[in-house]
């Protein structure tokens, strides 16, 4: 029997205003950038030369950076197994298999699309955790297959990479023209760039709030996707457990060897003291158990 986990239109509405909102940002930088004299029209067709790389090959770039190894079915059979199983459960096509050699305890899901998924999971979750728990995180990784998640995270986080792009060549008189050779350019740069200088700012905080907002609601809906798939909410709440215990002992040289992975990622691998642990792209532990609680408590009613 497929469990269909369902339209999460609290997480569609927030993608869908995500987006809208990142593309009314990114429209009046533009148009920011075009008042500072900046010629971006060389930038911009670069810029969609970088939107297909990203489409296409972000999920490979981001298991080459944490050093993923895809592997079959004979080397990892219940892994393999349990992928599957979950997958014909939910009636999506199945994701490839790879595993990353890390002590850090952790799993994500990639791609532009169910077709073209991969699940990634760590050495470290693979010892940490006991079949059922590590079933509730592949269910977790499975939802955003489902909903097509990891596609948006990824344009989103381009929008941000562009900005950058078009800041820099802007400013050290880049691609197109940059700020142009002529005396009245000359005479304009500084005030240009004052006004470039300020309007980034702008536009990487917006771009920095809609991401990690969207990001952490993502988590919460995943959750809940696993806690339907597998009807179990309390051993995704007990894997949390035991991989925030463990994720304490890990040496910090290793926690940042992944740490490009995670927003994708099941579980923030963060150092102690580091600022990213203030600006995490996941809910808190707490949070997230919290409701797993109210799951569980309305499975059994």
């Amino acid at each position: 029997m497929v469990k269909r986990i369902g339209t999460d239109w609290g997480l569609n509405v927030r993608m869908v205003l995500t987006m809208f909102l990142l593309a009314c940002v990114y429209l009046a930088f533009i148009i920011g950038l075009s008042f500072a004299h900046i010629q971006i029209g060389f930038i911009i067709v670069i810029a969609g030369v970088l939107l297909l790389a990203q489409y296409y090959f972000s999920d490979k770039l981001i298991l080459l950076s944490l050093g993923a190894r895809e592997v079959s079915e004979q080397e990892a059979p219940q892994l393999h197994d349990m992928v599957g199983r979950l997958s014909a459960m939910t009636g999506i096509t199945k994701p490839k298999v790879a595993i990353i050699e890390s002590p850090v305890p952790n799993a994500l899901a990639t791609g532009r699309n169910p077709a073209h998924s991969v699940v990634a999971v760590t050495t470290g979750i693979l010892e940490t955790l006991d079949a059922e728990e590590m079933e509730a995180v592949l269910a977790h990784e499975l939802s955003h297959v489902i909903h097509r998640d990891m596609r948006v995270m990824a344009m989103a986080s381009f929008f941000a990479t562009v900005a950058s792009f078009i800041v820099q060549s802007g400013l050290w008189g880049g691609l197109g023209g940059g700020y142009g050779g002529g005396d009245r350019e000359d005479r304009d740069q500084g005030s240009s760039f004052i006004v470039v200088f300020l309007v980034s700012i702008v536009v990487w905080a917006v771009s920095f709030v809609l991401i990690r907002t969207l990001s952490r609601y993502r988590e919460y809906s995943a959750d809940r996707g696993s806690a339907i798939i597998t009807g179990q909410p309390s051993k995704l709440a007990s894997a949390l457990v035991k991989i925030s215990g463990r994720m304490q002992r890990i040496p910090a040289q290793d926690l940042r060897s992944v740490e490009a992975g995670n927003t994708l990622m099941f579980f923030p691998a963060i150092t102690r003291g580091s600022i990213s642990e203030i600006f995490s792209t996941h809910p808190s532990l707490e949070h997230r158990l919290a409701k797993l609680q109210e799951m569980e408590a309305n499975l059994a009613r």
